[in-house]
């Protein structure tokens, strides 16, 4: 695993354990709050001014937040002990920096990116030096191929009368190498072609195939530029959500009291604010998760 890859994975698992702490939070408020409704609505039950039903659905809704609890402890064990494993320890838990509600709002990406930040991506250098390899065979085909060539016309010709030549055959074995280096061009020229057409093949093809690593990863950049945008726009979009119901929630809680309306108005309002509460914990962690990935495409961030 490179680098790049390990440092946006252990990101990426963190910011999931913070959503999953979050969403324990809030499933744990919900639990203190519904509480709160149980002994409200069983104290106007004592009083005659509430229902048995009244009771037993505010008993629902606490019910169902305290079902939840469990799941999500299973979850961030499991979690916790991925990051262990990934930090190169045994499962364990993890020591927890700033909430990922108390995080500082995500980055707005600089307009005018260059480009030549995709060269850092790790699929990028290996398709570049891919292509420079297959290259440089071509350099070691045409080396290999035209040397032999002048060997076997060398005979007595205008290179037997070079002093590399000449100290070449001033031995038995140099004669013997020379005999063997003279016969294989005769005998493989052919070969040494085909050779040569090969690493051509095969340097268009690293071309080819360095070509779609870079338009993939303009495609990647695209994709993670959208997502952080529109994920951006999602939680924002969610907490006014929040907002609204949370206000609900209060009036409608106001108009129970006062026996102005009856308590399923009130457990309707808390089911949907709990839900929208859990879905914007959710859309935080997408958020900052789009953030990792935007990292992880750009090769590194944005940071030259």
């Amino acid at each position: 695993m490179d680098a790049l890859t390990l440092v946006s994975d252990m990101a990426s698992a963190y910011f999931l354990l913070l959503q999953l702490d979050l969403e324990l939070q809030i499933t744990k408020d919900t639990v203190e709050t519904q509480e709160g409704s149980v002994k409200l609505t069983s104290l106007r039950l004592d009083h005659g001014v509430a229902t048995k039903l009244d009771v037993l659905q505010a008993q629902q809704v606490l019910d169902t937040a305290n079902a939840q609890i469990p799941d999500l402890e299973r979850q961030i064990g499991q979690q916790e002990d991925a990051i262990s494993i990934l930090l190169g320890n045994y499962p364990g838990g993890i020591k927890r920096g700033i909430k990922l509600s108390d995080q500082p709002i995500p980055p707005s990406v600089p307009a005018g990116l260059p480009s030549a930040l995709l060269e850092r991506r790790p699929d990028i250098r290996q398709a570049e030096q891919v292509l420079i390899s297959a290259n440089a065979e071509i350099g070691v085909a045409k080396a290999a191929f035209f040397p032999q060539i002048a060997l076997t016309g060398s005979g007595g010709g205008a290179f037997g009368r070079s002093s590399s030549f000449a100290s070449m055959m001033g031995s038995q074995s140099a004669v013997w190498s020379y005999g063997a280096s003279v016969s294989q061009p005769i005998f493989t020229g052919g070969s040494l072609t085909g050779n040569l057409r090969l690493a051509k093949s095969q340097n268009q093809q690293s071309l080819l195939a360095y070509k779609e690593a870079i338009q993939h990863a303009f495609g990647d950049v695209s994709d993670a530029l959208i997502g952080y945008q529109k994920l951006h726009e999602v939680r924002l979009q969610q907490e006014q959500a929040v907002a609204d119901l949370a206000e609900s929630v209060r009036l409608s809680i106001m108009r129970y009291r006062g026996g102005t309306t009856n308590y399923l108005e009130v457990l309707d309002g808390q089911r949907s604010l709990f839900s929208a509460q859990l879905t914007l914990a959710q859309a935080r962690g997408n958020e900052y998760q789009s953030l990792v990935q935007l990292y992880k495409v750009l090769g590194g961030g944005w940071q030259q």
